[in-house]
């Protein structure tokens, strides 16, 4: 570190490195629990692969009703609400009051994490270098995630990791080469086409690469085809994915501007009216370093479901393992594996075997190529990062290990979770004793299920209460009860046409081709949008409180702190359908 540039220090309780929706999850979990954290990310915008640097699809488990709930449904939600027409600037814009609006992260964008200082077997602090203030930034921390994706602090720290496909005797794994090697997954440049109402004259750059239909087989675009995202335009995986990474672009960005030339100017489509919006001049990895932690979970523990005790996080994208060559090849550029969805993801793979103080969340967890083929996905990193985000503020609240945690506070991080509105499989929320001792009547259907703790459907059962507006929900209690909050789970339609798994598509933020009548978003309909509160006073009399009003979120929180013998839920209206559908109510 030079002295005579500026340096600037920071102490928290977490230092979370890297902003995509991993470490944007993390750190907006641990300081909602009440830690003071420090994110660092070396780009301007956050969203990692999903930013508008690179604009990869947030793709997650597959599966009616398996969508990730939790503060990656909550940035879905949001983007309903505020970007109906999926604009860039829009999105960029959500991400960025995502971290602004907690108090508890200090931000800093553009910094480059590049050394860490050890005591031991601990990390003391992280430097970086932030590029538009030419300034070191340096943040000692009691904890520290690793949300990078190449996992930067790996080299940095010694900590323990793996690279390339394990032999498929290591782990009998049946779908892993015979030979362990270190081949990975590519990275790819990806564009984005726009339809209009003209015609457009594309002229290729002379250093583009030139494609004919033979030479794609198993990649030929679909410009018709909304699922169509160009994430075959992929290199890499046969070389050094980090290291490679500034000769791998050059090499793409050829291939991304010869894809379109071949498209426009081939004779293949009729692509006139099509023009050429976007092209990611930033890689998206999709594989790189991945740590090595107190479990590495194999293709077996996805095959068989993943029933861990301590499960903190779930995946439901198949193993969806590509070829490295990448465009190079003729043969199918990925296979997928069957694998079920869901399937458990413990937290013993979140944490390091042999750095004391070290997290990681997103591509980099401790699991086999087979098994990280299915984990990769972005939706499935934003629970993990969720997860490292809640552990933390856990582990710096109680003195404890992140080692400690998982001996000692397991039940209460998969309580926290669910009670934040990440669903685990296997499990349910447990309701506050408040709520328990509550006599419950209502004029709507099915008032037992708001009691049950499973906050999705599951089978046969829908686990929900259903009312139309005027209906109302009732506690009442033998005696008065500081009621200090209410906690709410309405249907955010987790089938919904419109974020996540490649299943739904229209959602889609980032769809590469956009058609020029291509419809607008919608919150889901299903939702509450107001409802009246009332408590019932001491002289049994109804009293009303500030209630809900224009509400687009799942997962509710409302601040009571008031005295009462009761507690009444009136439903005026919802976000379109006719009846609201509300999956829990919890008192505290």
């Amino acid at each position: 570190m030079n002295k005579n540039l500026r340096s600037i220090k920071h102490t928290v309780d977490l230092c979370v490195v890297g902003g995509g929706l991993a470490g944007m999850c993390a750190a907006v979990a641990a300081a909602r629990h009440g830690i003071k954290v420090a994110l660092m990310h070396d780009r301007p915008v956050y969203g990692g692969n999903a930013s508008s640097e690179i604009r990869m699809w947030v793709c997650g488990a597959h599966g009616e009703n398996n969508r990730e709930t939790g503060i990656i449904e909550e940035i879905a939600l949001e983007t309903l609400y505020q970007n109906p027409y999926r604009r860039y600037p829009i999105w960029d814009s959500i991400l960025f009051e995502l971290i602004k609006n907690e108090k508890n992260i200090t931000p800093i964008l553009n910094c480059s994490c590049n050394d860490a200082e050890m005591d031991g077997e601990r990390i003391k602090s992280v430097t970086g270098w932030q590029t538009t203030t030419q300034c070191y930034h340096i943040v000692e921390a009691k904890l520290f995630a690793d949300c990078s994706g190449d996992s930067i602090l790996a080299p940095l720290t010694g900590a323990h990791y793996r690279w390339g496909r394990e032999g498929r005797s290591e782990f009998n794994e049946d779908i892993a080469p015979e030979t362990a090697d270190k081949k990975t997954m590519g990275l790819s440049c990806l564009i984005q086409a726009r339809e209009t109402d003209k015609k457009h004259v594309y002229i290729a750059p002379p250093w583009a690469r030139k494609f004919t239909k033979e030479a794609l087989p198993y990649r030929l675009p679909d410009m018709n085809d909304p699922e169509e995202n160009f994430w075959y335009m992929e290199l890499g995986g046969e070389g050094d994915t980090i290291h490679d990474t500034e000769k791998l672009r050059d090499e793409l960005i050829s291939v991304a501007y010869g894809i379109w030339d071949f498209v426009k100017n081939s004779g293949e489509y009729d692509a006139d009216n099509w023009e050429l919006e976007f092209v990611g001049f930033l890689p998206g990895k999709r594989e790189s370093r991945r740590y090595v932690g107190d479990y590495i979970m194999t293709q077996n523990d996805v095959r068989s479901g993943g029933h861990f005790d301590d499960i903190i996080a779930y995946g439901g994208w198949t193993m969806d393992d590509h070829n490295p060559a990448g465009i190079n090849t003729r043969e199918k550029p990925n296979i997928f594996h069957p694998a079920p969805s869901p399937f458990g993801i413990p937290y013993r793979c979140v944490y390091s075997a042999n750095i004391e103080n070290l997290y990681f969340a997103g591509r980099n967890i401790s699991v086999t190529h087979t098994a990280m083929s299915a984990s990769r996905v972005m939706a499935t990193c934003a629970l993990l990062g969720q997860a490292v985000g809640t552990a933390s503020a856990i582990a710096s609240k109680n003195g404890v290990s992140p080692r400690e945690v998982g001996e000692n506070h397991i039940f209460e991080l998969k309580q926290t979770l669910m009670d934040d509105g990440c669903w685990l499989p296997y499990n349910k929320t447990e309701l506050s004793e408040l709520t328990k001792s509550a006599a419950i009547s209502s004029d709507g259907e099915n008032t037992e299920n708001l009691l049950n703790g499973f906050e999705r459907p599951r089978g046969e059962e829908d686990n929900c209460w259903r009312g139309n507006a005027g209906n109302t929900i009732t506690f009442t209690f033998d005696k008065e009860h500081m009621i200090n909050e209410v906690r709410l789970v309405f249907n955010s339609d987790l089938n919904r046409e419109t974020t996540g798994a490649c299943d739904y598509i229209p959602e889609k933020m980032n769809t590469c081709n956009i058609h020029k009548n291509a419809p607008a978003l919608n919150v889901p309909k299903t939702l509450v949008k107001d409802m009246r509160l009332e408590l019932l006073g001491s002289d049994g009399l109804w009293y009303e409180i500030q209630g809900i009003e224009e509400n687009h979120q799942r997962l509710v929180k409302q601040r009571i702190e008031k005295k009462a013998s009761g507690i009444r839920f009136t439903l005026l209206s919802t976000n379109g359908n006719e009846k609201a559908e509300i999956y829990s109510i919890d008192l505290r």
